[in-house]
């Protein structure tokens, strides 16, 4: 059987739910499509807010061919393929150019990119993007400026109740019990303003309760998400708390737990972009300078990560999640700065020492800009001592020293530098 946001994909613009601004009485897209001319655009929008739906309904309103590619499992040699069918198709078409969809177009390389310029310029196809990334950073400016690009918004709690009604209502199997909505709070929580996510849930807690009414409450929709551990949710709460574990765990130096939770991600469909990222911080946070190795492996593993793609970049991310899980730990940096901040916060712009000021001009230099400032590598050991911190600073610690080897090794030749000061 399909799945239910399957079932219930809407097949007309007054069907759809959702994205008034776009496809509302007088609205762009609606008057565009009306008019039966539409020219090549960009659908930018979270997850589940009806982006592939919007380009089928467009497809079939205006009778025309319809082309579908997932940037996920297409390379260049596919988008040359489509592209042959389509200047094919045009001959048999009364309609108007084919429409080519692609899903996830953020992920194409800038060559596939590349790849579709031509025909998109000569209206060989129109193209329609769906991503959920910032085009601005993810597509190529010579594509970007041949499409326009609409942003859709995640779905309202009205909306989604719109939608679950309709659900219980209309779909043949979900007709057969009687579903009453007593809360909802959980429900649309969990949904995030995701329509897929929201139907997905539906399903769910209709479906494990074999038999009788179905009530919907809020500690029922919550029991069933955490009985079901790939419910992951990639924008609701769900995300929030496994990455929240993840990182706790990667702090608490437990490499078991820390694999687990990336793998509950992983099988979750999480973007492994936003893990990297996560490590790369995790890494000048939680492990810092005791061992400065941490932040260069997670920087590598992003920079890998994004050579090798998926589903070969798990094992990129589980190398690194375990190095930095048992890895020392020190979080003397990230302190750090933040007492600064907060220093900065109470003091305001003090003024900078004279003799640290840079002194291009002669007048800066008779106002005694960098006047008396010693040269540090002119003296012995690379060091001479001299005021860095404005006046009312000078006996300010900011940096405080952590129980690790690294620390007090640095510690150790700080104060033999300054002697009193570290």
């Amino acid at each position: 059987m399909q799945p239910l946001a399957e079932r219930l994909r809407p097949q007309t613009l007054d069907d759809y739910v959702g994205q008034k601004h776009l496809i509302g009485e007088k609205a762009i897209l609606r008057q565009m499509i009306e008019s039966g001319h539409i020219a090549s655009f960009i659908l930018w929008g979270p997850p589940g807010v009806g982006k592939t739906t919007l380009a089928k309904i467009i497809a079939n309103k205006l009778d025309r061919p319809f082309y579908t590619l997932s940037a996920v499992t297409s390379g260049v040699k596919d988008v040359r393929e489509v592209i042959e069918k389509a200047k094919q198709s045009r001959f048999f078409s009364q309609g108007g150019n084919p429409i080519l969809f692609i899903d996830e177009i953020h992920r194409f390389s800038k060559s596939q990119q590349d790849s579709l310029l031509g025909a998109v310029e000569n209206g060989t196809v129109t193209l329609i993007g769906a991503t959920t990334e910032n085009p601005s950073f993810e597509v190529i400016t010579p594509l970007l400026s041949r499409c326009q690009v609409y942003v859709l918004k995640s779905l309202t709690n009205e909306d989604l109740l719109e939608l679950a009604l309709r659900a219980v209502n209309t779909d043949a199997e979900l007709k057969k019990r009687k579903v009453f909505f007593d809360e909802t709070e959980a429900l649309l929580r969990y949904a995030g303003g995701d329509a897929r996510k929201l139907l997905n849930i539906l399903d769910l807690v209709i479906t494990s309760d074999q038999e009788g009414e179905v009530h919907f409450r809020n500690e029922i929709v919550t029991e069933r998400l955490q009985q079901n551990p790939m419910a992951y949710d990639k924008d609701g709460e769900m995300h929030y708390d496994i990455i929240s574990a993840f990182i706790k765990s990667i702090r608490g130096s437990d490499p078991d737990a820390a694999i687990y939770w990336l793998a509950r991600m992983v099988a979750g469909g999480e973007d492994p972009k936003f893990i990297a990222r996560r490590l790369v911080i995790s890494a000048a946070e939680d492990i810092g300078l005791a061992n400065p190795n941490a932040l260069l492996l997670a920087n590598a593993c992003f920079d890998a990560l994004q050579k090798i793609g998926w589903p070969e970049g798990r094992i990129i991310l589980a190398e690194a999640t375990v190095y930095l899980a048992a890895s020392p730990k020190s979080n003397s940096a990230y302190l750090a700065i933040d007492e600064a901040l907060a220093l900065v916060e109470r003091t305001g712009n003090l003024p900078v020492p004279l003799h640290l000021r840079n002194s291009p001009t002669k007048l800066m230099k008779d106002l005694d800009y960098g006047k008396n400032y010693k040269y540090s590598h002119d003296y012995p050991n690379h060091f001479v001592e001299q005021q860095f911190l404005p006046d009312q600073l000078q006996k300010t610690s900011i940096w405080k020293v952590q129980d690790n080897a690294a620390e007090k090794k640095h510690s150790e030749w700080l104060r033999f530098l300054w002697k009193n000061k570290y």
